[in-house]
């Protein structure tokens, strides 16, 4: 168990000054792209039900939720906030459809809650640890083969974050991700089939980090070969090409967490290429949708299984929506632009929208696949007979095509504009400030308290007077 050692002493070993400042900007963007998302999801559908869920579970007031201030099980409030942070499906993500951040910042902050505080030093070190813990769990395509990149690898980043914030022993860290390993799972049906499962997974995932770690803080073991021992990871979801020592070549040198993209759309990452090659042609030839007789899209076999089927309006519309290449197709053409209030039931009910996605069609060419992973071909076919033809290889946002600051910055902006619970704009600034100076930080937590809309509020699990709370939290 050589392997798995090396990996519990990484991440229970590191500290701040460790961390390459490439390696740094892309965690403070993690956190900057999670808590946004978390903002702008609150009001989505499925939080409601869930938080009144776990507040009718009650327990423990070891943690907070974002924006509502919630006192629940420090599991719970990464549960819930997990799931905020992924019901916009505008967080930070890595191919093939790792979504880390969403999870791993709420499991880091609710370890941070239920230990009584964590100096930014040791907070950024956690999260650096397990951003990069998860991407190397990362698979292949191939390799998950329908599996949900994030309910498979994430789990593995949530619980190496939860362990460091609460200064496990490495042995401790070991058992605690080794006790994730049977806790990987998770289905792409879920994003197909346009359901609230797709959020759930990510709560899932960091309440896996947050109770692994509690577990195995507390003597519970897991099986300590679960990378490469003959039923492990590499086995089981390596589908046996992967091999494990490569999980580990290069750990603290070579930062494979770099690889992170940030999406400029909020859609699914398969979309993003799409998207932008679409409101570039229509920019440039000036197209109308009104003269748009048909557009063919054209993308890589893998991409074109997860957004390529028929546009469909199920349950959950917005869900339905993120993940269509035919509506993102058409939401751009239409609008000449692609922005979170597109993603509203309203808006993905407009008949515009709606008549010109008829006329989408997608072709799945596995020949692409030696493009790239967001390799996109888009042809528009005008009523009179011209033809609009553009392609990309590299979708915005992903390594090769990375975003701007002020791009990145716009993202969160974006989030805050679009919240139907709003920060104050006071801690907005506070939460940004915090950020830009995280390794410096007294208390990490300093973070959730500019993320909870109204703190004079008794929003707890119990009947507790709030002068109680914030003796807990201060």
């Amino acid at each position: 168990m050589d392997i798995e050692l090396e990996l519990a002493g990484f991440v229970s070993g590191l500290t701040a000054p460790d961390i390459p400042p490439e390696a740094l900007r892309t965690t403070r963007l993690i956190v900057l792209a999670a808590a946004g998302t978390a903002v702008a999801g609150s009001g989505e559908d499925g939080i409601a039900g869930l938080r009144q869920l776990l507040l009718e579970r009650g327990g423990a007031r070891q943690a907070r939720s974002f924006v509502f201030g919630d006192a629940l099980p420090a599991s719970a409030a990464a549960q819930l906030n997990g799931t905020m942070c992924r019901a916009l499906d505008y967080c930070d993500a890595m191919a093939p459809g790792l979504h880390i951040g969403s999870s791993l910042i709420p499991a880091a902050f609710a370890a941070a809650d239920l230990r009584g505080g964590c100096r930014g030093g040791d907070f950024v070190a956690a999260l650096a640890a397990g951003a990069e813990i998860g991407s190397r769990f990362n698979l292949t395509e191939a390799q998950y083969d329908g599996f949900d990149p994030t309910g498979v690898a994430a789990v593995f980043a949530a619980t190496a974050a939860a362990s460091r914030v609460l200064e496990l022993t490495p042995t401790q860290t070991l058992h605690a991700l080794a006790l994730a390993f049977n806790r990987c799972g998770g289905s792409f049906q879920s994003n197909i089939d346009g359901s609230l499962a797709v959020r759930l997974i990510q709560g899932w995932v960091a309440e896996t980090g947050v109770s692994c770690a509690q577990m195995a803080q507390r003597g519970l073991t897991g099986p300590v070969n679960f990378l490469s021992g003959i039923y492990g990871y590499a086995h089981l979801y390596g589908r046996g090409r992967l091999e494990p020592r490569s999980v580990v070549a290069g750990l603290g040198h070579d930062w494979r967490l770099t690889g992170m993209m940030f999406k400029k759309y909020p859609s699914c990452g398969l979309t993003q290429g799409l998207t932008e090659l679409t409101l570039n042609l229509v920019e440039q030839a000036k197209v109308s949708d009104s003269e748009v007789r048909s557009v063919t899209v054209r993308l890589p076999s893998y991409a074109w299984k997860l957004v390529g089927h028929p546009f469909k309006v199920g349950d959950n519309p917005r869900v339905d929506a993120q993940f269509s290449a035919q509506y993102c197709v058409a939401n751009a053409i239409v609008r000449r632009s692609s922005k979170l209030t597109h993603f509203r039931v309203s808006e993905i009910s407009d008949r515009a929208v709606r008549a010109l996605a008829e006329r989408v069609v997608t072709v799945s060419d596995p020949a692409m696949d030696a493009r790239g992973h967001t390799a996109v071909d888009v042809s528009i076919t005008m009523a009179g007979g011209q033809v609009h033809e553009a392609r990309l290889d590299i979708a915005p946002g992903f390594p090769g095509n990375d975003l701007s600051d002020a791009q990145q910055m716009a993202r969160f902006h974006d989030c805050m504009a679009y919240a139907a619970t709003p920060l104050p704009g006071t801690a907005v600034t506070a939460f940004l400030d915090g950020v830009a100076a995280l390794p410096e930080l007294d208390d990490a937590r300093a973070l959730v308290d500019a993320l909870i809309a109204d703190r004079s509020r008794g929003t707890g699990c119990d009947d507790a007077p709030q002068r109680q709370r914030e003796a807990t939290w201060n």
